[in-house]
């Protein structure tokens, strides 16, 4: 959404998805452990800090630069995603911490696969979050102002759509989702550390050109993909080379559909 909106890559995006997950971590000790209640609660904390700090990073880091080359956001960007890898380091430590176990846990057996209740939530929450996403975007007039804002933001403000307001809010819900996959990644991958995010924030961004960046449902498909291809190659003799293969994945795309599989071609002056 940051790149349709602003056509910039946010590299913080992998960090704040570390955050939220070291939320969930320190409120899930505060709730109920194998509670759905609990769970959601926290997962509700997580993307509410998280959105307040999407907009904070917005409002300090990039606001100054919308006018500025790409060169001098993206740098911007890997700073403040180092700072916030460092700052949570000397906050919480380096050390791996285990993330508790917060809603109730289940396995399921079904035609000869075991399936475990984390797993269903993980499915449930992030289709739950997607038809949010898409409603949000099609049908409600701040998503309106988030689309006329990416097709043209002279003619978006000269309509009286306040462009300050529309861009903090689209970093507020981004990093509000970047929570929600910190805490969902975090209940089947249950030890979180300042680094956590670096390689999931990589192949979300595979994910979104494979997609089509920019494009919510390509972005889905994308993330769909590349996460079958890494489970059968996990399950392959060539497991150890799962993430070189997710990159390879990147270059075949930027050479022979670099708009990716949703994505359109556009036409640019010059």
């Amino acid at each position: 959404m940051v790149y349709g909106v602003l056509r910039f890559i946010n590299f913080v995006h992998g960090d704040v998805f570390m955050v939220g997950a070291y939320v969930g971590y320190y409120v899930g000790r505060l709730v109920p452990h194998h509670s759905l209640w609990g769970g959601l609660a926290v997962l509700a904390a997580a993307m509410i800090v998280c959105a307040a700090l999407g907009m904070l990073i917005e409002r300090l880091a990039y606001r100054r630069l919308r006018s500025s080359p790409t060169l001098n956001v993206l740098i911007t960007a890997i700073g403040v995603s180092l700072l916030l890898e460092n700052l949570s380091q000397y906050l919480c430590g380096a050390t791996p911490r285990s993330f508790p176990e917060l809603f109730p846990v289940a396995t399921y057996h079904v035609g000869g696969v075991f399936v475990s209740s984390n797993q269903l939530v993980v499915i449930g929450v992030t289709l739950l979050l997607l038809f949010a996403l898409r409603y949000i975007v099609l049908r409600t007039k701040l998503g309106t102002a988030m689309r006329a804002l990416s097709l043209n933001p002279q003619a978006a403000a000269l309509v009286g759509i306040d462009i300050n307001f529309v861009i903090s809010f689209t970093f507020a819900l981004g990093s509000a989702l970047a929570a929600a996959g910190g805490i969902l990644y975090a209940l089947n991958y249950p030890s979180i550390d300042p680094l956590m995010g670096v390689m999931p924030g990589l192949k979300a961004f595979v994910a979104a050109i494979l997609g089509g960046i920019g494009n919510i449902p390509g972005a889905a498909l994308g993330g769909l993909l590349l996460g079958t291809v890494e489970t059968f190659v996990g399950g392959s003799q060539w497991s150890t080379y799962k993430d070189a293969i997710a990159f390879a994945i990147l270059i075949i795309i930027l050479l022979f559909r670099p708009a990716g599989l949703l994505g359109r071609f556009t036409v640019e002056k010059v």
